[in-house]
């Protein structure tokens, strides 16, 4: 279990990073743009389950949260280190069953979709837009295990899918109007 006693270290004074194994990275090297990419996805979800309240898919989300700091660790972990922590395919697989199950009382789509509607569907739009950055991060990190991007690509689909099941079962979402503003 991680134990801080304090926030600021200053190690990273000089714009470099520690990574689990206690190798240093430079702040602007690609892993640590995957690691804040994962990290702004989280906190965006964070923002969405706020919203969400006791609603569907709240508990879920929760989940996919620690996922996510699992998924940080994984990004931070240089391959080759044994018993580290690494996403794993049931965690994909558990995604997936999540989405299919919200994706079997949703209408089928007839449009794009404009994030927006309720607010708790809008924020969990935006999670999504960042988890694709995040999926884009992640797969410049040299090693990256094809479970964590696998979770990564199916964690922005639950979130798309999750907006939907929020916006009333689909009812509520924002149809994209080609040329309507011409």
């Amino acid at each position: 279990m991680v134990k801080l006693n304090r926030i600021y270290t200053r190690t990273g004074d000089a714009g470099t990073t520690g990574l689990v194994d206690g190798s240093r990275v430079s702040k602007a090297a690609p892993i640590m743009a995957a690691i804040g990419d994962v990290d702004e996805a989280n906190s965006a979800l964070g923002v969405a389950i706020g919203l969400l309240g006791t609603r569907e898919p709240a508990a879920w989300a929760a989940v996919i949260q620690n996922d996510l700091f699992d998924l940080g660790a994984d990004i931070a972990t240089p391959a080759g280190i044994d018993g580290a922590l690494r996403i794993v395919p049931a965690q994909v697989a558990r995604l997936e069953a999540e989405i299919d199950a919200m994706n079997a009382d949703l209408a089928p789509l007839t449009s794009f979709i404009l994030p927006g509607g309720d607010p708790a569907a809008a924020a969990l739009h935006l999670a999504r837009a960042i988890a694709r950055r995040a999926e884009r991060s992640a797969a410049a990190v040299e090693g990256l295990s094809p479970a964590a991007l696998a979770y990564l690509n199916r964690l922005s689909d639950w979130l798309f899918v999750a907006a939907r099941a929020v916006n009333g079962r689909g009812a509520g979402d924002v149809l994209w109007q080609p040329g309507a503003s011409r």
